[in-house]
């Protein structure tokens, strides 16, 4: 990971970092960060001296096909753990049991505490199933971590990254064993992650969110949905108006065409009867009467 992705990584984009001093240089500790993008599990272990473990969700490794054997080994190379999000408690369970195990090899353990990328660059509610439980189960230390502008070098969808540099800020480790055996308080639980997600807060820069990155995308989804259906059911009323329009002219124009022009309704036109009065009479004047007519002798 570090020859073949991270030296390319550091020289093709320069990624700045502040805060190395806060990694320790050995035994166990929980890097906790905020996910923007898809190369955030990348980044990170490319400019730290110590190897980083992940967790990633288990379709990653169960794909089939060539292109799912050839995804499964990559991720198996750099060192993530498949995490199989199914089930009541799901992912939780999962990140906790993982966690341990790296902890316990005294290794270091990457966690997003919002359980999935930011859907617009926002900082979302942390999820306490995995990052809290991990903290006081092991009692590592948690050191906040924020990514600053990885979305912008490849947002969700685009294959293509766009060179820019990104930012790692990484803060002072968070001690939390004052709250040794207490995983399963789930006030406490929520606290020492709301605590966490303040601190990535601050180094980030972000607005924060106080609902989770899950819901935030059904909502999303679910307005991007609604709108294609309404610019669906708008399309469909225009195309139903036209329709009617068009009809409607049809009908008007071959009425038109059944009603007689004027010359032939002038044709068509029976002649007007001549009136009583003036029909021929009998000639009932005499000889005499007549003119140019001699009067005869008595």
């Amino acid at each position: 990971m570090k020859v073949a992705i991270g030296g390319p990584l550091k020289v093709t984009f320069r990624p700045w970092v502040e805060g190395l001093e806060n990694i320790p240089a050995e035994g166990p500790a929980i890097l906790a960060s905020n996910h923007l993008s898809f190369s955030d599990s990348f980044f990170l272990p490319a400019v730290l001296d110590r190897k980083v473990t992940f967790i990633a969700k288990a379709e990653y490794f169960t794909t089939p096909g060539v292109k799912g054997r050839m995804t499964a080994a990559f991720f198996k190379g750099v060192g993530q753990l498949p995490v199989d999000r199914s089930g009541a408690r799901g992912a939780g369970e999962a990140a906790v049991k993982s966690g341990l195990e790296v902890l316990e090899r005294g290794e270091l353990f990457g966690i997003y505490p919002e359980g999935t990328r930011s859907p617009d660059g926002r900082l979302y509610r942390g999820k306490p199933g995995g990052l809290a439980r991990v903290a006081l189960a092991s009692g590592a230390p948690v050191i906040p971590v924020a990514m600053i502008d990885t979305e912008k070098i490849q947002p969700p969808g685009k294959v293509m990254p766009k060179l820019m540099r990104p930012g790692i800020r990484i803060g002072k480790p968070l001690d939390f064993s004052r709250y040794q055996g207490m995983e399963h308080d789930r006030f406490v639980l929520r606290a020492v992650t709301d605590e966490v997600m303040y601190e990535i807060m601050k180094l980030s820069g972000q607005e924060y969110v106080d609902i989770y990155a899950t819901a935030a995308k059904r909502q999303i989804s679910d307005a991007a949905k609604a709108e294609k259906e309404a610019e669906k059911a708008a399309k469909a009323a225009l195309a139903q108006a036209e329709k009617e329009q068009a009809e409607k002219e049809q009908a008007e124009k071959e009425a038109a065409e059944k009603q007689p022009g004027p010359e032939k309704a002038a044709e068509k036109q029976p002649e007007p009867e001549k009136p009583e009065s003036a029909k021929s009479e009998p000639d009932t004047t005499g000889p005499e009467q007549r003119p140019g007519s001699e009067k005869s002798a008595p």
